[in-house]
C-alpha cells in the first residue's frame, strides 16, 4: 500500500496558523510572527524535520516552562569583530535572528564578525541563519550544538556528542547561492523523527545499535546511535563544532547537553555561533559573484559518471524546492496535518484549512 499523498498548504496560510498557535500559548504576537516566518521558511527550503514539524514539541516545552516567552536577549560581551549574546532561554529562532543581525551590523564596519550565543534553544535548520548575511553581500557561517546527544566518540558507545551542524552560504550573481547545510552525522535526528512519524524504516547507514548492527526500525532508535559522516572524520567535526558553538560561548556541550526530546522543563543552554564575512571588504562584490557563477557552471557541466543525470551544487535542490513550494504550496504529511489540527483544537485556535 502506497503512503498517503502529502497535503499542499499555502505558505501564507501556514505562517498564520503557526503564529496563532504560539500566540495561544502566551508568546507575544510580534515574536510569534517572527518565529512562524522562520519556521515556514525552513519548510519552503525542504528542511521538513526542522520546520512546522517541530511546532508540537516547542508548544510542549513552552507549556512545561522550558522556554522563556519574555526573554531579555542581550549582548553580554562585545568587541569590534565579535559579540556574545545571552539568549535568556528565549525561543531559539528569536535569539539566533538577533545574533545574525548583530553579526551583519558588525561585519559592515569590521569586515568580519563572529557572534556567539549561550542560553539559546533549538532554532531550526542551520541554513536559516547562514543565509541571512547573503542579503547584505556577505558570506554566512553557522555552527551549533545539537539539542540531544546521539553520537558517541569514534569507537565508543557512550552518547557524548550531538549532531552538531555547520552551514555556509555563499552568494552568486545569476546562479542560485551555494548553501551547504549539514549535520556532522549521516542524517540529522530530525530526519529520523519524521521517518518515525510516517512509520517508514530508516535507511541503512543512518544508525547502528550498540552491537554495531544496522538499525532501521524507528521505534528502536533509543537502542542505538547515529553514524558520523566520513567515519572518524565526522566525529572530529562534531567535536570541534561543539567546542566553537558550545564551550567557547559558555553553553552546554558534551555530557552537559540536555535532551530536549525527553526533557521539556530544563533550560537547554543551547550554544550557536554565526559568522558574517563582508565580500566588499575583500574586493569587488560583483566580480566575486561572477567567479562563483563560473565555478558553479564548470562543476555542473563537468563530465558525469554513467547513469548520473545531473551534478548538483549544495543548496541548489533547496533553492528549487523553495521556488516550487512558493508556487504550489508546502507539502505536509497527512499525519503531521492531523497532529497540528489536533493541537489547534486543544488550544482553541483555527485549524489548517
Amino acid at each position: 500500500m502506497s503512503a498517503p499523498s502529502p497535503r499542499r498548504i499555502d505558505a501564507a496560510s501556514l505562517r498564520g496558523f503557526v503564529a496563532r498557535i504560539f500566540e495561544s500559548v502566551g508568546m507575544p504576537a510580534p515574536d510569534a510572527t517572527t518565529v512562524a516566518d522562520l519556521m515556514v521558511e525552513a519548510d519552503l527550503g525542504g528542511a521538513e524535520g526542522h520546520g512546522v514539524f517541530r511546532v508540537p514539541q516547542y508548544v510542549r516545552r513552552i507549556r512545561a516552562g522550558g522556554i522563556n516567552l519574555n526573554p531579555d536577549i542581550r549582548v553580554e560581551r562585545e568587541r569590534d569583530g565579535m559579540a556574545l549574546i545571552d539568549g535568556d532561554n528565549g525561543m531559539g529562532h528569536l535569539v539566533m535572528r538577533a545574533a545574525a543581525l548583530k553579526a551583519i551590523a558588525k561585519a559592515k564596519r569590521a569586515g568580519v564578525a563572529w557572534v556567539g550565543v549561550h542560553h539559546g534553544n533549538h532554532a531550526g535548520p542551520a541554513s536559516l541563519y547562514a543565509r541571512m548575511p547573503m542579503q547584505h553581500d556577505m558570506v554566512g557561517l553557522y555552527f551549533a550544538v545539537g539539542n540531544a546527544n546521539h553520537l558517541p566518540p569514534w569507537g565508543g558507545i557512550d552518547l557524548l556528542l550531538s549532531t552538531n551542524p555547520i552551514a555556509v552560504a555563499v552568494p552568486a550573481l545569476n546562479e542560485p547561492p551555494v548553501v551547504l547545510d549539514m549535520a556532522s552525522t549521516v542524517a540529522a535526528y530530525g530526519k529520523v523523527k519524521t521517518k518515525a512519524q510516517r512509520g517508514e524504516p530508516l535507511p541503512e547507514g543512518w544508525m547502528i545499535d550498540r552491537m554495531g548492527e544496522p538499525l532501521t526500525d524507528p521505534s528502536r532508535v533509543d537502542e542505538g546511535f547515529l553514524l558520523p559522516i566520513g567515519g572518524y572524520k565526522g566525529y572530529g567535526l562534531a567535536l570541534v563544532f561543539g567546542l566553537l558553538a558550545g564551550t567557547l560561548n559558555g553553553a552546554a556541550n558534551g555530557p552537559d547537553t540536555i535532551d530536549f526530546n525527553k526533557d521539556d522543563r530544563t533550560p537547554t543552554n543551547t550554544g550557536q555561533s554565526i559568522v558574517a564575512i563582508s565580500i566588499e571588504a575583500f574586493g569587488d562584490v560583483v566580480q566575486f559573484k561572477r567567479k562563483v557563477d563560473a565555478l558553479i557552471r564548470t562543476l555542473r557541466n563537468s563530465n558525469r559518471l554513467p547513469d548520473v543525470e545531473r551534478i548538483w551544487l549544495p543548496g541548489e535542490q533547496s533553492h528549487a524546492k523553495r521556488n516550487k513550494y512558493t508556487r504550489e504550496g508546502i507539502p505536509l504529511a497527512p499525519q503531521l496535518v492531523q497532529k497540528l489540527n489536533e493541537l489547534a483544537d486543544e488550544l482553541g485556535t483555527t485549524r489548517l484549512s
